[in-house]
């Protein structure tokens, strides 16, 4: 060995090859002591026959940077693969790692989220300290997953966010699952449009790509059909669901196929085919019992619920929603089960017995999830299980325990009560874009009105359940609608009232004022209605001080605001600019067009929407 040097460690004539890795010298030198010392080699056992002690010695050192081939020869030595070597990460981790998730998934199947997102926390964090970007992923989409079953949904889209941040320069397909969890959020916090277009434009994106990855495109199709829905569009969800359909058979993961069964019966449902809706809520239900899966099997009762309620046999209707409801409250799905008390409570008022209902619905809308409360001592456990129906969280049902607290006042006699919850009720559902609960609202409320007498009132309710039905193209006769989102249009002022009206009731909670103001009772100073989106308090507060800003009335106006946050800047500008130039008179009315109304079917709480009696205002 005398011809070997300790400054390359190979035999004569053998050159120093490239760099290993990005990996410092230092750190495999120590990777290789460490090793060697395991496995109790002495330097020149590890070194031989190509190798002499001394250039192992330098090595370990972190004296000299290795070539390729001697890290191969020291890997080979040592019983370890050449990228453990470098890099420090074995196969064997991955394996691990992978068969941790695996391990979450079926926690959050058949256990409680909290649990599983213990076990999804300790893979991210361990995929991370060993730079494992594929595992981390995977167990940061199941936090996301279990953020949405326990009704954190800022955190919920937080960790999906995260998920396609790191997987940024990967194909397409493999951040769908990241987008459609996001949409999904947004989806539950009532966010219906926006839900939409995340959905779309990752579909358009996949076709323009050509990338037609038939798991991925099925997985956005399932997704789709709920917005569209619960937005009356109603033709794209059946299309939706025709194409998760043709779909189905390139997709051999049973779970994915149950979703879409699922999504494909709320279709039939609006087609009137309750026989066929129940069949195919039947084969979801099927593939759930097969595979386990807790909260997508009650979500399964949850529907077929949905479906016996549209169909009015209330009586399996109520027995699948306690079912729903009593499987989902096992596992801490907090803000699912307190959706599927709202729809329990609808078929109870509708059987008759409205006490049950209204003590199911009162604790859901007086529980209000203050941050910090999980921090409060002496009960930092019950807070985070006191998840109830906000704006953010679960604004359709939240309208909806509204509408039907509204509806029991109102079957008792006591119209203030019925008109406050209304009111609120419209508040919420006038964000989310829930076109068929939104049209059906409007109606009571109108139908309300009008039996007070408040003919005016009543008018503006019934416009505002109306007024989102026409678009440029469908109307045979005269000028298009007005203008799409975000523009506003002016109109002309309106005469004061010939004789002053009792001064109906204002609600400040519900975000919406019909009739005079709490604080102008004087004839001519009429306050119609407003509404928005994250900038619902500060389209109001604009609105009212333009208002006051004139000396002989209000200013009219209809402002439109889209989903998109980045509009909401513009939308203020033009409602400031109208209220406090040039238009002192008239009423200011701030409107949100973004719904229409829906056919039966599409309603998200109480039976079908009945059609209009003898030409005049549908009967309820």
């Amino acid at each position: 060995m005398a011809d070997r040097s300790a400054g390359d460690g190979r035999t004569a004539g053998t050159a120093t090859g490239a760099a290993a890795g990005a990996e410092s010298t230092t750190e495999i030198g120590r990777r290789v002591l460490r090793l060697r010392t395991e496995r109790g080699f002495t330097q020149r056992q590890l070194a031989e026959p190509a190798y002499t002690a001394a250039y192992v010695s330098t090595l370990e050192a972190g004296k000299v940077r290795p070539s390729e081939a001697a890290l191969r020869h020291l890997a080979d030595r040592l019983g370890v693969s050449y990228e453990e070597l470098t890099t420090g990460r074995s196969p064997r981790d991955a394996t691990r790692l992978r068969a941790a998730v695996t391990d979450a998934r079926r926690a959050l199947a058949t256990g409680a989220a909290e649990d599983a997102a213990e076990l999804f926390a300790e893979v991210r964090d361990e995929a991370e300290r060993l730079g494992f970007a594929e595992e981390r992923g995977a167990a940061l989409l199941g936090l996301g997953d279990c953020a949405l079953e326990t009704g954190e949904l800022t955190v919920a889209r937080d960790h999906f966010e995260a998920v396609e941040r790191l997987l940024a320069g990967e194909p397409l397909p493999r951040r769908i699952p990241a987008i459609r969890g996001r949409a999904v959020a947004h989806l539950l916090a009532g966010e219906l449009r926006y839900s939409c277009y995340l959905l779309e434009s990752a579909i358009d994106e996949l076709n323009a790509s050509g990338l037609h990855d038939p798991y991925a495109l099925l997985l956005l199709y399932t997704a789709a059909i709920a917005p569209y829905m619960d937005m009356g569009a109603h033709a794209r969800a059946v299309r939706a669901a025709e194409l998760a359909l043709a779909l189905a058979p390139s997709v051999d993961d049973p779970g994915l196929i149950a979703r879409m069964h699922r999504g494909v019966a709320r279709t039939l449902i609006a087609e009137g085919r309750t026989a066929e809706a129940d069949a195919s809520l039947a084969k979801a239900q099927e593939l759930y019992e097969q595979l386990r899966i807790h909260t997508d099997l009650a979500h399964c009762h949850w529907m077929r619920g949905y479906v016996h309620a549209q169909d009015g046999n209330l009586e399996r209707a109520e027995r699948e929603l306690r079912t729903a409801r009593d499987m989902l409250a096992s596992k801490r799905a907090a803000l699912f089960t307190v959706q599927v008390e709202v729809e329990l409570a609808d078929v109870l008022r509708r059987r008759g017995r409205t006490a049950d209902a209204e003590a199911l619905l009162l604790p859901l809308l007086a529980r209000t999830p203050a941050e910090g409360a999980a921090d409060a001592p002496g009960e930092p456990d019950d807070a985070a299980d006191e998840v109830g129906l906000t704006a953010d969280r679960g604004a359709v049902h939240a309208g909806g325990a509204h509408r039907l607290l509204g509806l029991i006042a109102d079957e008792r006699g006591d119209a203030e009560a019925a008109e406050e919850h209304y009111c609120a009720a419209l508040s919420l559902l006038e964000r989310t874009g829930a076109a068929g609960d939104l049209a059906d609202l409007c109606r009571l409320l109108g139908d309300l009105l009008r039996r007070e007498g408040r003919l005016e009132a009543a008018m503006d309710a019934y416009r505002t359940g109306l007024g989102h039905r026409a678009a440029p193209g469908t109307t045979t006769l005269g000028p298009a609608p007005p203008s799409p989102p975000c523009e506003a249009s002016i109109g002309p002022p309106r005469p004061p009232p010939t004789a002053h009206p009792a001064p109906p009731r204002t609600f400040s909670g519900a975000g919406r004022r019909l009739g005079h103001r709490s604080d102008d009772r004087r004839p001519g100073r009429r306050w119609g209605t407003w509404s928005g989106r994250t900038t619902w308090r500060a389209v109001g507060e604009m609105s009212q001080a333009a208002a006051c800003g004139g000396r002989g009335g209000l200013t009219a106006a209809t402002l439109r605001l889209p989903f998109p946050p980045t509009a909401h800047r513009e939308a203020l500008r033009r409602v400031h600019g109208a209220g406090v130039s040039g238009r002192p008179h008239g009423v200011m009315r701030l409107e949100i067009h973004s719904a229409w109304p829906r056919p039966p079917g599409k309603s998200t709480i109480g039976r079908p929407s009945p059609p209009p009696v003898g030409g005049g205002v549908p009967a309820h």
